[in-house]
């Protein structure tokens, strides 16, 4: 794809009338809209401001990149504009800006996109490419410009064959957006060190993931290491070596003082070590121990949660097939089969993730195990909860106890002591003493829950349906899902399943009810937006009445929290359940008492979708 293909005339704008850094902004992101490149301004001018906030796009030269990547956007383009007289644009260098390239980018931006976006960056730092565009003075003399030179600009980012006496070094470029500024940093790195009669090479972290990456014997024969990003990157790999580490920006407007650090070895030392032990300690003294432990905990549950959505799903289909054709079926035997074999790796998968989210690596390998111990010895979901903890601070306390050990027997912790070591001590703490403890209270916990009278069943799914509605996503909401999968998990009842989902399904059910029936309380943008609301309702996802609940949050959220809990207790009322931890209203056929079901879903959602209409004042036009 050529830098043309993006760039479109209709949305350029010769004439910049914007005399601030806001107002251009604005006066750019219309054009958009009325193009229709974009199909939510609202979201795609937070992202723009998003990306403001971390540093300024406004590159110095007279250049600005303001850019995002979003699901606002319909078409990938870039929209040029030219200021006369410049804009204060909070420019690295201080000076006005007048030359601008909005890339607008939707989330889902494939590579040929992305590369191209790149070229375009490259290309911004010539010179005599600049001075051209100055002269252009319609679009289609800036198209033809493009088409000049845009894909003659390429530069090899390989580095050359390095002589003997020629300095070698090797860099790292990342920002968080990752589709212009990254690509800029490593265009000038690459032309100050041919300047400088330097071979380098140079590794991308933009959105498309690594391009170019380093190998070992690059690593290993360069002088020095450039990391000119804004978000993290790999950096085990440079143990040992001088590293210089500054913002992406820096390695744009000061790309020589860079590479003269890197020759000289004007840096310390990187050590791997250290740096992990640095993370750690920052990790326990930056963060309460609240904000600590509910990470970790939804590291595990992010990456059980493809296990959980389908391998529940296809065993709920399962059970659909077993009560039309019968258990011998072969269909049912297969769907059972797979989901049942992705169902058992969930206690695992959550206790090794938690356990990486701790101590990093290391503490996987002794997390799955520790993990898989809590479900054979019956310890059940907490059990699994409680060997991701055990497992990764075991590792952390491993790390500080051979952190002094000598330089040549570094390599022997990640292959021998951490994961010998750490299972070890993981196994036995859960064979001896974790695994029995929480066998005995998985044990009660479940027989409690058995035995609960229809008024407490009723209650406990008021109080699970409120959780889900309070933060929308949040802790709250998090916590009671996750309580209602571990039940899910250990008995197959999914009696609590059916009120976490009824109640993460009315949030935005009630608010597209609220905008459709009480026009005059919400605003144009606010009633196109709730109507998006009624797929995500019904597909259980509760996030996309977060944008709503923001704006007003006693109103949404008080609503919401009256009528998901109405709706859980009623579910409990009526013994409804769902065999199936997601999947909205496409799995209420598989439901037990599936219109019952139905009927909570209802009344919740007009409950809060009268209370939220009824309660918010009329929108002054």
């Amino acid at each position: 794809m050529k830098i043309t293909d993006l760039l479109n005339k209709d949305v350029m704008i010769m004439d910049l009338k914007a005399t601030t850094k806001e107002a251009a902004i604005d006066e750019m992101i219309a054009r958009l809209e009325q193009q229709n490149i974009i199909n939510d301004k609202k979201i795609y001018r937070e992202a723009i401001l998003k990306r403001e906030e971390q540093s300024s796009t406004g590159l110095g030269d007279g250049i600005a990149m303001p850019h995002a990547k979003t699901k606002a956007v319909n078409q990938a383009t870039v929209l040029f504009a030219k200021s006369q007289n410049g804009v204060d644009f909070e420019a690295l260098d201080g000076q006005p800006t007048n030359f601008f390239f909005m890339i607008a980018a939707p989330e889902g931006a494939n590579d040929t996109h992305l590369q191209a976006l790149a070229s375009l960056s490259r290309l911004l730092l010539n010179p005599e490419f600049i001075e051209s565009l100055n002269n252009a003075s319609t679009p289609d003399e800036v198209l033809a410009l493009f088409n000049q030179s845009g894909d003659e600009e390429k530069s090899d980012t390989k580095a050359q064959a390095s002589e003997d006496n020629k300095p070698f070094v090797v860099a790292v470029t990342a920002c968080p957006t990752g589709i212009a500024h990254t690509y800029m940093a490593e265009e000038a790195l690459i032309r100050k060190a041919k300047e400088m009669n330097v071979d380098i090479r140079v590794e991308t972290n933009g959105s498309e993931g690594a391009k170019n990456p380093l190998t070992d014997d690059e690593i290993k024969r360069a002088a020095g290491v450039i990391i000119a990003a804004d978000k993290n990157v790999e950096m085990a790999r440079f143990d040992g070596k001088h590293v210089i580490h500054e913002s992406v920006t820096a390695g744009i407007k000061r790309s020589e003082e860079l590479i003269n650090k890197a020759i000289k070895q004007d840096a310390p030392v990187f050590t791997a070590e250290k740096s992990e032990s640095k993370k750690d300690e920052n990790n326990n003294t930056k963060s309460t121990v609240w904000s600590k432990i509910y990470k970790d905990l939804m590291n595990g549950v992010s990456h059980m949660l493809p296990f959980v959505v389908g391998g529940g799903i296809l065993l709920a289909i399962s059970f659909l097939f077993e009560n039309i054709l019968g258990s011998d079926s072969e269909i049912f035997q297969f769907l059972n089969g797979i989901g049942g074999n992705a169902f058992n790796f969930l206690i695992p998968i959550l206790a090794g993730y938690i356990a990486m989210s701790i101590a990093d690596r290391p503490g996987l390998m002794p997390g799955i195990v520790g993990g898989l111990m809590a479900v054979n010895s019956n310890a059940g979901f907490i059990g699994g909860l409680a060997a991701g903890f055990l497992a990764g601070y075991l590792i952390i306390f491993l790390k500080k106890v051979f952190r002094n050990l000598p330089k040549t027997l570094e390599g022997l912790k990640p292959i021998l002591i951490y994961p010998v070591l750490g299972l070890l001590l993981t196994g036995g703490l859960m064979y001896f003493i974790v695994g029995p403890i929480f066998s005995t209270v998985n044990t009660a916990m479940l027989d409690f829950l058995g035995n609960l009278g229809t008024g407490n069943a009723v209650i406990l799914g008021i109080v699970l349906g409120g959780m889900m509605a309070i933060d929308m996503g949040g802790p709250f909401n998090k916590a009671a899902y996750t309580f209602a999968i571990g039940i899910f998990t250990d008995t197959g009842d999914g009696s609590f399943m059916a009120a976490v989902m009824v109640a993460g399904m009315i949030p935005p059910i009630a608010i597209a009810l609220a905008t459709t029936f009480f026009k005059n309380k919400f605003t144009e943008d606010e009633r196109k937006s709730g109507l998006s609301n009624y797929v995500l309702g019904f597909s259980f996802i509760t996030e996309g009445a977060i944008p709503f609940a923001a704006t007003d949050p006693l109103r949404v959220i008080t609503s919401s929290i009256v009528g998901a809990g109405i709706a859980g207790g009623l579910t409990q009322l009526w013994s409804t359940a769902i065999p199936a931890p997601h999947g909205g209203i496409f799995v209420i056929p598989l439901a037990e008492n599936a219109l019952f079901f139905l009927l909570a879903l209802v009344i919740g959602s007009v409950i809060s979708g009268l209370m939220l209409g009824v309660w918010r004042k009329p929108v002054r036009q």
